[in-house]
């Protein structure tokens, strides 16, 4: 079953996430993540639990893969650059 890691992402040094950007997707790509949106508008329709920012929607081949990507010692030193140029909601959410 798919997996999706979910991102809502609020920069806050926007040159600095670029250099994220840059150096997390070849790590996605390895783990077997697509990218399917990043960035894109966002037209709320319900906003009583939660209002997004800037969203990420990576699929995996499954949850496991989406894991092992998270926690892999190559991303998380990319993840430092992350968190430091911004304010970030993650979550895997399985699927179709």
């Amino acid at each position: 079953m798919a997996a999706y890691l979910v991102v809502d992402t609020l920069l806050e040094d926007p040159q600095a996430y670029e250099t994220y950007k840059l150096k997390a997707k070849p790590i996605v790509e390895k783990y077997g993540g697509q990218y399917l949106a990043r960035g894109g508008d966002i037209s709320m329709l319900e906003d009583n639990l939660w209002s997004p920012s800037r969203m990420v929607l990576i699929r995996f081949p499954d949850k496991q893969a989406a894991n092992s990507f998270y926690g892999s010692p190559e991303y998380q030193a990319v993840a430092a650059i992350g968190r430091q140029a911004a304010k970030r909601t993650i979550f895997i959410l399985e699927g179709l």
